[in-house]
């Protein structure tokens, strides 16, 4: 027997059919601005420019108290028939790649290429899609729908605008759906964490053949390095820790006065996040230590810092969450197999929070993500638009 859910998800699913067909109808227009938001340059930390016309756009949809937050996030909010906690649409403004970066896009038949063009050019798109197609008249939802296009969701930017957004405008959500790059069968209701550590060893510094015999940060580095290596990583939960980055000193004939190192944890266990990076830490002091005695009496020790550079939540909502309910019901009703998955988006902030969250494709296929050589297939495109409708008035509600 269907769960109320599902029986819900499909009276919506027959509900939407006008509104499906004009995002069909659409299509062409909704790819002309995934490309021109696209060409707006918006590395992380630097958004303004993508998000000036981002709020241009919401403007133009009469979308009500248009706005950006103190993290660069622009908001905008169509009023739901009742007073009631909002359901969050977002998409993240931020790229991957360099503001000098050309970003110049090619066609070859439903097939684009180009830096950005589907993660998040193709989630920003869907978002104005969504706004345009939620109206207030045609279609209004019970819940009020905020939607929001956010800072820092890539790699440096640590979710900055997600975790400022809900802890802010949207604390005390009703739901949260992230629009994240192409696809229409995934289903992100698992978050995974990141800690990121950065470790200096600080130490005089000298001349490789006279000073020889002081404390060497790049040796204490490198000894920490290897010690991180040889940590036995569980395999469940699944979890890794990687040093991803190592540098220092001034020339070959000099002994380094600093040398640092960056470490990586991901795990969907916050437990192991807070294990392994006091791995880091132990790992950092024993080095110091390490090198400290080897070095000549009555030369000045070497020290070591551990900064957080990076924490990214981790969580899970439920399978049997009401919102991945109706997500798996949305993905059937548009003829596709849902796959539940695992993966770090803007999600990971409202699921630490307690907030039914999910990440969604926004239609179309993807590929080559994070290089000049990513690709955008507009191949059923709609059908992604129509299931991501569906799963944002299934959260919201009908009157």
């Amino acid at each position: 027997m269907p769960s109320a859910t599902e029986v819900d998800v499909r009276r919506i699913h027959h509900a939407l059919a006008d509104a499906r067909g004009r995002l069909a109808h659409a299509d062409d227009a909704v790819m002309r601005t995934q490309v021109a938001v696209s060409e707006i340059p918006a590395p992380t930390g630097d958004e303004g420019a993508r998000g000036r016309w981002v709020a241009g756009r919401f403007a133009r949809l009469a979308l009500h108290d248009v706005r950006a937050d103190a993290a660069g996030n622009i908001i905008a909010r169509r009023p739901g028939v009742a007073d009631a906690a909002p359901v969050v649409v977002c998409a993240h403004l931020d790229t991957v790649f360099p503001r000098e970066t050309s970003l110049r896009f090619t066609r070859e038949g439903t097939r684009y290429s180009g830096p950005g063009i589907g993660d998040n050019g193709r989630g920003l798109a869907a978002l104005l899609a969504l706004a345009a197609e939620l109206d207030g008249s045609r279609l209004r939802t019970r819940r009020p729908v905020l939607f929001v296009a956010t800072t820092g969701e890539e790699g440096a930017g640590d979710l900055r605008g997600a975790k400022h957004l809900f802890n802010h405008d949207a604390r005390g959500a009703a739901a949260a759906i992230a629009l994240d790059g192409a696809g229409d069968d995934r289903i992100v209701h698992r978050a995974l964490g990141a800690r990121r550590l950065r470790v200096r060893f600080h130490g005089t510094g000298g001349h490789s053949w006279a000073a020889y015999g002081i404390a060497n940060p790049v040796h204490a580095a490198a000894c920490a390095s290897a010690a991180l290596a040889r940590i036995a990583i569980p395999a469940a939960p699944r979890t890794t820790l990687s040093v991803n980055r190592i540098g220092g000193g001034l020339s070959v004939n000099s002994i380094a006065d600093e040398a640092w190192m960056e470490v990586d944890i991901r795990s969907t266990s916050p437990m192991m996040l807070d294990r392994l990076a006091a791995e880091v830490r132990a790992a950092a002091r024993a080095a110091e230590n390490e090198e400290n005695a080897r070095r000549t009496r009555g030369t000045a020790p070497l020290a070591h810092t551990v900064d957080l550079i990076g924490d990214r939540p981790c969580g899970e909502t439920p399978q049997q969450e009401p919102l991945v309910q109706a997500a798996i019901a949305a993905t059937r009703l548009a003829d596709r197999a849902p796959e539940l998955a695992l993966a770090s988006t803007d999600a990971n902030v409202p699921i630490s929070l307690g907030v039914p969250a999910i990440a969604i494709g926004a239609g179309g296929r993807g590929g080559d993500a994070h290089t000049p050589a990513e690709w955008f297939d507009n191949v059923d495109g709609p059908v992604g638009l129509g299931r991501a409708l569906a799963i944002v008035v299934a959260a919201a509600g009908l009157p």
